[in-house]
């Protein structure tokens, strides 16, 4: 019988095997770091993207039909997220043979009204899946050995500030990446947060009064651009030329081009 005031050998045991078990980052971790091998050359992460937004995401494999629809509508936004002071990278549990030869396919495709589509981010090398477990973008009751579609987004200073995840199966919803990386950098730039379903132009949220003076004082109205509705919930008018003029106007340090 196992002595109560000793350490339990199963503990090392247990310990061995969640060393195994991905551990996914949490948003307001910062990016894990990796060097990479891609299409577009050697990419040490996230640090040569140091003042730059990004995009990181991964795809189950190459040469899928899915992933290629998304391939596509990435690349066809890229100057849309490039405006917006980011970057966009791509990753799969596959080689750089195998991902030239998916991007010359694409070239060859139509798809929506796009044609001879040569595809300019870069894709990682991520064939040993170092970097698709740092993400924790296996999830083996999903698909053994495949990554999940996953989507980081992380900040200039290489902080994870959003993470969506879809199945195998699912195309992503570009429009809402695109919208949530707009509204991650709104709350940034003007210090508000935004309501359900928010898109540029329509109210943003202030935030919630900090002391009972101040709550006294929204309640009075005292400040006429606010629509308050309650001393929690408050809103106030910012116009999308307003927004789009400020993201789009910030410098770029972006160490290497993508």
């Amino acid at each position: 019988m196992h002595n109560m005031f000793e350490p339990c050998p199963c503990a090392a045991h247990d310990n061995a095997n969640t060393a195994h078990v991905p551990q996914m980052p949490l948003i307001g971790d910062a990016a894990p770091e990796f060097l990479a091998n891609t299409t577009n050359g050697t990419v040490n992460f996230p640090a040569d993207y140091a003042g730059r937004w990004v995009i990181l995401f991964s795809h189950p494999a190459d040469f899928t039909p899915v992933c290629t629809s998304e391939f596509m509508t990435f690349q066809s936004m890229i100057d849309e997220f490039r405006a917006l002071n980011t970057d966009i990278i791509g990753l799969s549990v596959g080689t750089l043979t195998g991902h030239l030869a998916w991007i010359r396919a694409i070239r060859e495709l139509e798809y929506r009204d796009w044609r001879n589509m040569s595809i300019t981010f870069p894709i990682i090398d991520d064939m040993n899946m170092d970097v698709a477990y740092k993400y924790g973008m296996i999830h083996h009751n999903a698909a053994d050995g495949k990554t999940v579609r996953a989507v980081f987004i992380i900040d200039p200073k290489g902080i994870i500030r959003a993470i969506l995840y879809y199945p195998l199966t699912t195309g992503r919803n570009f429009s809402e990446i695109q919208r949530l990386l707009v509204a991650l950098q709104t709350t940034d730039a003007f210090h508000v947060s935004t309501p359900a379903d928010w898109t540029p132009g329509e109210d943003v949220i202030v935030p919630a009064p900090t002391t009972t003076a101040e709550m006294d004082a929204r309640m009075s109205k005292q400040n006429k651009s606010l629509d308050v509705r309650a001393w929690f919930f408050a809103f106030k008018k910012l116009a999308a030329d307003t927004i789009m003029s400020k993201l789009s106007q910030r410098p770029s340090s972006r160490r290497k081009k993508n």
